[in-house]
Order: C-alpha cells, then structure tokens, then sequence
C-alpha cells in the first residue's frame, strides 16, 4: 500500500474531517503508542498502519483489504 492509497482507504472508510482526527489524534497501542501519524512520520509501513486502524476502530474485515485502492469506472 503506497501512502496515496493509505489517505484514500482512511478518507473512504471515514470522510475526510473525521479521517484526519483518526490519523492525528487516535493513539495506536499496536504500534507502540503513536497515532498514526507519527507511526507514518517514524518509517512505519502504510499497510501496518491502515491494519492496526482498522483493528483499533473494528472497520469489518470485508472492508480492509484493498482499501485505498480507487475502483474502475468510479468517479471521485
């Protein structure tokens, strides 16, 4: 998952307002404390950092993978 992707799963699976809270605000225990934010900042991959989101805020599993990824024949 390249960052791109990561901003577009978090601004899918939560808009755009509320996404941004998640990022900076929601503190992640899997990935030692940080929010993601910081975990991006520090080198974590962006696929480990969606995961634990996705664990810490119970995103169905139907939803996880893939995510981010933009949908042919959608429009934005």
């Amino acid at each position: 998952m390249k960052r791109s992707e990561f901003n577009l799963a978090v601004e899918q699976e939560f808009g755009a307002g509320y996404g941004g809270v998640v990022v900076n605000d929601l503190v992640l225990a899997e990935l030692g404390g940080r929010t993601a934010r910081e975990a991006l900042a520090d080198g974590a991959a962006p696929r480990d950092v969606w995961s634990a989101i996705c664990r810490a805020t119970d995103v169905p599993e139907s939803r996880r993978h893939g995510a981010g990824r933009p949908v042919p024949g959608e429009r934005r």
